[in-house]
């Protein structure tokens, strides 16, 4: 039976996850603090925290990383409160946040390729972390074990195998679909930045 009053909720958290998510840290907190537009040094353009740290340095990268997290952790966490994760209504609010950074409204409807905030995303279903962890796992593994090289090539066999585990390990339907849209999302800014 459609229930009214989650699908507000729903709406307010997407609303909310996706405004979060918009707020392009890595761009905006170099900027009013330093001056520094991070993305024309970058040669991607990436408004994200790897070109913070690069660009801007190691504190300025520091903050970046903390608040792209919190973006993507805060609105999920916070549903997970008012809305059963189980529920498939819980799928948009996983990915809001993540369209939100990949498609701000702040940044002309671009942004950025969206990891950082797709971990904060993970982290806001504590005490689950296994999706988190799987994600982590993978981009270590790809990372030290079996190298890929260049990082967009890495990111998207990162999430591609992530989806694949969790389809194996993951009960949580919701979960796992909102990891296919997720990494939908991802792998597409990646592809978009491929040739850089």
């Amino acid at each position: 039976m459609f229930d009214k009053s989650i699908f507000v909720m729903v709406l307010i958290f997407c609303f909310a996850g996706y405004m979060c998510g918009s707020f392009l840290s890595a761009y905006f907190i170099p900027k009013w603090l330093y001056g520094i537009d991070i993305t024309l040094d970058s040669p991607d353009k990436n408004p994200g925290a790897a070109n913070a740290f690069k660009n801007a340095g190691t504190e300025c990268g520091i903050l970046v990383i903390v608040t792209e997290l919190l973006k993507g952790f805060l609105p999920v966490y916070i549903a997970s409160h008012y809305i059963d994760v189980n529920s498939l209504w819980f799928i948009p609010v996983m990915t809001a946040p993540v369209a939100g950074h990949a498609h701000s409204m702040f940044y002309g409807f671009k942004g950025g390729k969206a990891i950082a905030v797709s971990f904060g995303v993970l982290l806001g279903l504590v005490p689950n972390l296994i999706p988190a962890l799987w994600l982590a796992f993978f981009y270590i593994f790809f990372s030290l074990v079996i190298k890929i090289n260049p990082h967009w090539k890495r990111s998207i066999v990162t999430f591609i195998n992530w989806c694949v585990a969790l389809a194996v390990t993951c009960r949580v339907k919701s979960i796992c679909f909102a990891a296919v849209i997720i990494s939908a999302i991802v792998v597409h800014k990646h592809m978009l930045a491929k040739d850089v």
